[in-house]
């Protein structure tokens, strides 16, 4: 969520929103702790993640850096803890196992990793030990589509999120996606988040600031697409991945 306004975290609950997802390379968890704060929903009510950047991954860094950053959000424990991305201070025989000891402290309650590979989710686990892998987030849209990873996340139980739903605005320039809101009456945009929004094991994280926007991308949610428009997504050949590892 790259938000500068607390007031946009407010206007987001207040349409219906309950999970809140930041970062600390974003540089707003303050915002977003402010927002929540201010909002008069139950803090019980709302899932608040952050991911521990590349420079907060060494194993000796990563407890200091979640509490840096549950401070920053102002909440008792962070509901779900990413690892951003496998680089820099990235070590999973000792950054994971850190990583758990901040569940077994009450700092955090779950935990994700994030651009992650099918190797990558596999030695996760094997670090992890009793504690689960509950969200893997990655890039997931029309033009860069992840069945292996849904398969695997059927296949061990953690949801995928789907990051950049859009395609970074591409969508509108798909006609598979342009014929299909004609068909429904809506945009590009509503389709493409009803298509991860409809597959099973996925949720998608839309940016989204206007109330308007927050509004529509919470309602495309709604849309129920059939076989045809479904197989015509998923047969779309062209690839564009916006943010390689």
């Amino acid at each position: 969520m790259g938000i500068d306004d607390p007031a946009t975290v407010g206007t987001a609950l207040d349409v219906g929103y309950r999970h809140l997802d930041t970062a600390q390379i974003y540089g707003n968890e303050t915002v977003v702790g402010e927002g929540l704060a201010a909002s008069p929903v139950d803090r019980d009510q709302v899932v608040v993640a952050t991911k521990l950047w590349t420079d907060g991954l060494a194993p000796d860094a990563v407890a200091g850096s979640a509490r840096e950053s549950r401070d920053r959000l102002g909440v008792d424990a962070i509901d779900l803890l990413y690892v951003h991305r496998p680089r820099g201070g990235y070590d999973p025989a000792g950054t994971l196992p850190a990583m758990a000891r901040l569940v077994d402290d009450g700092v955090v309650r779950h935990l994700g990793v994030s651009n992650f590979t099918l190797d990558q989710l596999a030695t996760a686990r094997e670090h992890l030990g009793d504690v689960p892998i509950v969200a893997h987030q990655t890039e997931y849209h029309p033009l860069f589509q992840r069945p292996e990873l849904v398969a695997d996340a059927r296949e061990h139980g953690y949801t995928v999120v789907a990051y950049s739903p859009l395609a970074g605005g591409r969508v509108f320039d798909l006609p598979e996606l342009t014929r299909i809101a004609g068909k429904h009456d809506t945009t590009e945009a509503t389709v493409s988040i009803a298509w991860l929004a409809g597959t099973e094991g996925v949720v998608t994280v839309p940016k989204a600031s206007s109330r308007a926007h927050l509004e529509g991308n919470l309602a495309a949610g709604e849309l129920e697409l059939d076989d045809e428009d479904v197989a015509a997504i998923e047969g779309i050949e062209r690839e564009e991945e916006l943010f390689p590892e």
